[in-house]
């Protein structure tokens, strides 16, 4: 079987979307101008931890939350105009997924080059995320 390369389809995307590395990302936030978003699984969140006033919308519910017309849309999840940048662990599916945003309609969107990873080790703040 030939299929396309879930790495092809990264490097697709990383073509037709804005990537941000963490000190624009430092400086949005301060000026309080994005809602970050952590795209990653919340069993991840669980034994890593999350980005201090992150939302969490796991990857595989992403476009439904935030898609009035599904039976899944999660009104409160994005309640302002401020560039959504999305971020995931290394930044591969942040990539996938803000393509299928920017598919969707969405105009100020973005993701951050290495992901948490990289959030983390240029000192943006990650707290616990407990079970619920």
């Amino acid at each position: 079987m030939n299929i396309k390369s879930s790495q092809t389809l990264v490097e697709e995307a990383q073509k037709s979307i804005e990537t941000l590395n963490t000190a624009e990302v430092k400086k949005l936030e301060e000026k309080q101008e994005i809602t970050l978003i952590d795209v990653r699984d919340i069993r991840e969140l669980w034994k890593e931890g999350t980005i201090e006033n992150s939302k969490h919308i796991p990857r595989g519910m992403l476009e439904f939350w935030l898609d009035p017309n599904s039976t899944y849309y999660k009104a409160n999840k994005i309640k302002d105009t401020k560039k959504i940048v999305l971020f995931c662990a290394l930044g591969w599916r942040s990539a996938l997924a803000t393509k299928s945003l920017v598919d969707m309609g969405f105009k100020n969107v973005a993701h951050v080059n290495g992901g948490f990873d990289a959030l983390k080790k240029n000192g943006f703040k990650v707290i616990d995320k407990k079970k619920k």
